[in-house]
């Protein structure tokens, strides 16, 4: 892989396809370079952890509760969180492109869900899904949608 790199195949990709999965190099600092080609093409992004996400759909595109933990100090006491991926929508610049969602963790999602994030771009298309799926020698991408099929 080059020290530098344009980014415009995988901005190219991404745009067509909606959701890649990605495997980086697990001495890292490949994907923040990655990440910025995005910003610098007009997208901005949206970094969170797959792991204990739970529904991933509720959490992203609806209001949902959380429940603190109370160590048996407190009463149990349940809030409710706006949708992230609606509210960073609503709060987009007008001149961005889009809204990449990026994921890390991403290994430990269920078919299910990953199935749910490939549709997420065709429910709104001003999103765009990146989830590392695992590590690799060097860093590359896979269409999400070829990844479930197979």
């Amino acid at each position: 892989m080059p020290l530098f790199t344009t980014g415009k195949p995988f901005i190219r990709d991404l745009e067509q396809a909606g959701a890649l999965g990605v495997y980086i190099p697990l001495e890292g600092g490949f994907e923040g370079r990655y990440q910025r080609r995005l910003r610098a093409n007009g997208y901005e992004s949206m970094h969170i952890s797959a792991r204990g996400l739970g529904d991933v759909g509720t959490y992203l595109t609806g209001i949902h509760g959380v429940r603190p933990a109370h160590v048996g100090k407190k009463d149990i006491r349940t809030y409710y969180i706006p949708p992230m991926l609606d509210t960073h929508l609503a709060h987009l610049l007008p001149t961005s492109k889009g809204l990449v969602l990026w994921l890390i963790d991403g290994q430990v999602l269920a078919n299910q869900e990953l199935a749910y994030l490939t549709e997420l771009p065709k429910i709104e298309p001003r999103v765009k899904v990146v989830i590392e799926l695992g590590g690799d020698r060097q860093f590359r991408w896979v269409n999400l949608t070829d990844l479930i099929n197979s």
